[in-house]
């Protein structure tokens, strides 16, 4: 019965074809699932089953009273995944298309890379649907205080532990903590979210981190040989999709490398260098920061985020939102690698799409697990009452994310030496996901089910 179940998840996941529902957050996570499940024959497909629903979802309805006086109510999820290797973690994003289904999603993904990464927790997100560029900052903090109040218990330093995403940054989370602080006196609080201030508990490194663990992974990456004829950033041309905290970051620290970073785009366009070999990323902070956009900055094309996506270049980093890259434009990217810095970037179509065209894809349960890396180390600094150095935090995140590379392209090349595995997905994100999901089952068995 179980197996029966699992092969008709898979011909679900599979059988979809038309745009809409290519994109379709959950339909994704599942097809993901699906493949990675076809190399675990041997294991329970019960074990299984129980990795893919969430644990809980909750929604709640909030409502605020605006600057003007006028009364909004807005929508707010959380989603705990799995709570097999601890406390369930992950993101708050502020966006008008939050949605049940995606927080659902990427809760999922949150419990596989906590797995993959060897972090003691499980995956769990939230979301509220609003427009945060057309709220000011009162309402915003109004928005977000409510929400942890409706929220309750349900969140806590030992049971679910926020941390920013799309649109939301240290200040949410400090209006988290403060809120969550005043409902639960007289307790160490800190632990409650990651990606604070640092005079209020934050971890040095922990805002750059989603990028500087993207660009650790691409360059391990390389130096294992995993693209022929490019064995370092030194030189490699870049196009990254989405200038926020991930792809500036990840743009600044390519540079230090020697990588030349040719494109970049926000949600207005894009710009190509047009003079030299690479953009001069102080001018585009500037000219952002004076027009807040990346359009027009000088000696520059301006380019749509669709151009972007098909320059040739040797990365190519999405790092912006998820479906980027799909059935109808994946035979155009003409790279040589895909960095997931965002979250579902790349649906399963396109992977196939860019697999037979022998273009890697770097998936995001790695690329970008920096950010959960660095708040796990923030959360065990707030439990001990201590504070890491810098230094200290960007080594233990190389090492880190070194080793989980280390262990998906070794997965990923023992597919290739088994003839068996001839008519299943072999890619690098599947790869990333047996191991991920093998440790899972493998702590499942040995914790049994309560009761």
């Amino acid at each position: 019965m179980t197996t029966n179940t699992t092969s008709n998840l898979a011909r679900a996941a599979e059988g979809t074809t038309d745009s809409g529902s290519e994109l379709a957050p959950e339909r994704i996570i599942h097809c993901q699932f699906a493949r990675a499940q076809q190399h675990l024959d041997g294991l329970d497909g019960g074990l299984l089953e129980v990795l893919l629903p969430p644990r809980r979802t909750i929604t709640v309805n909030i409502p605020v009273e605006l600057d003007d006086g006028q009364l909004r109510t807005f929508v707010g999820y959380r989603v705990l995944h799995n709570r097999l290797l601890g406390p369930g973690k992950g993101g708050i994003r502020f966006h008008p298309q939050v949605s049940l289904s995606e927080v659902a999603a990427l809760a999922a993904l949150m419990t596989w890379k906590c797995a993959l990464l060897r972090i003691p927790f499980g995956g769990a997100k939230g979301g509220i649907a609003c427009s945060p560029k057309q709220l000011s900052q009162r309402e915003l903090r109004r928005i977000t205080r409510r929400f942890v109040s409706e929220l309750g218990d349900n969140i806590g330093p030992y049971t679910d532990i926020p941390a920013p995403d799309l649109y939301t940054d240290s200040q949410t989370m400090a209006w988290i903590y403060d809120t969550y602080d005043a409902l639960h006196p007289g307790e160490n609080n800190l632990p409650v979210v990651t990606g604070k201030p640092l005079a209020i508990g934050g971890s040095e490194g922990r805002s750059e981190a989603t990028g500087r663990g993207c660009v650790l992974a691409a360059e391990r990456l390389l130096s294992l040989g995993a693209v022929p004829q490019l064995e370092s950033l030194d030189g490699a041309r870049v196009a990254i999709q989405g200038y926020g905290e991930v792809g500036r970051v990840a743009a600044h620290l390519l540079h230090e490398r020697g990588a030349r970073v040719i494109a970049i785009s926000d949600s207005r366009g894009g710009v190509l260098v047009s003079n030299g070999d690479r953009l001069d990323l102080a001018a585009l902070n500037a000219h952002k920061a004076e027009n807040g956009t990346v359009v027009g900055l000088a000696e520059t094309r301006t380019i749509t985020n669709d151009d972007l996506l098909a320059l040739d270049c040797d990365l190519l980093i999405p790092a912006a939102l998820g479906g980027q890259i799909h059935s109808g434009n994946a035979a155009a990217v003409n790279a040589r690698v895909v960095i997931e810095g965002a979250n579902r970037p790349v649906t399963p179509e396109a992977d196939d799409i860019l697999a037979e065209r022998g273009i890697l894809v770097l998936p995001d349960i790695l690329a970008n697990a920096g950010g959960v890396t660095v708040s796990y180390y923030e959360w065990v600094q707030n439990i001990e009452h201590h504070s890491w150095p810098l230094d200290d935090i960007n080594g233990r995140l190389r090492a880190r994310i070194n080793n989980a590379t280390d262990r998906v392209v070794a997965r990923w090349r023992a597919f290739a030496s088994h003839p068996s595995n001839g008519d299943l997905c072999t890619d690098l994100r599947t790869a990333a996901l047996v191991e991920a999901l093998e440790r899972l089952t493998s702590i499942l068995e040995q914790r049994g089910v309560w009761p």
